[in-house]
């Protein structure tokens, strides 16, 4: 359950006195619905999508990662698309705020704390309305 992860990865920030967290999102079959086309970006949202990304990409103690195997030449048409939509990415396919350290090799992958994708069991029929319900209900802060 994607609130779950969203709720432990606050009290690991709050534990560890870190001031933000990482959530990573993926594009096709978890925000929008794709086309399957090769010649225009899909741009039908899933249901309360929009809405929940609005609020969390506005937060500070949130970093979001666009984390997509789209195409190279789409990239710019999706973050443009967001941007349209008041939906703001930190990143797109890395995270250069947590470098290597002991614990941890994140050259090739990007941290993050929450994600946010199909194929990791996000169902955008179900959980965007349970993420959007937590947001406004629970005055999550790590300030």
């Amino acid at each position: 359950m994607i609130t779950r992860a969203i709720v432990k990865a606050f009290q690991h920030a709050k534990n560890k006195g870190w001031d933000k967290t990482y959530w990573a999102f993926d594009i096709h079959d978890t925000i929008i619905k794709p086309n399957w086309s090769t010649k225009e970006i899909p741009t039908d949202f899933y249901p309360l999508a929009k809405e929940t990304l609005q609020l969390i990409t506005q937060r500070d103690d949130v970093v979001c990662i666009l984390y997509t195997c789209s195409h190279p030449h789409e990239l710019d048409n999706y973050v443009n698309f967001f941007k349209s939509h008041d939906i703001h990415f930190d990143y797109v396919n890395e995270n250069p705020e947590v470098e290597s350290q002991k614990y941890g090799y994140y050259e090739r992958k990007p941290y993050f704390n929450v994600l946010f994708e199909d194929k990791a069991g996000f169902d955008p029929l179900e959980d965007w309305r349970e993420v959007l319900d937590l947001m406004k209900s629970e005055q999550f802060s790590l300030k």
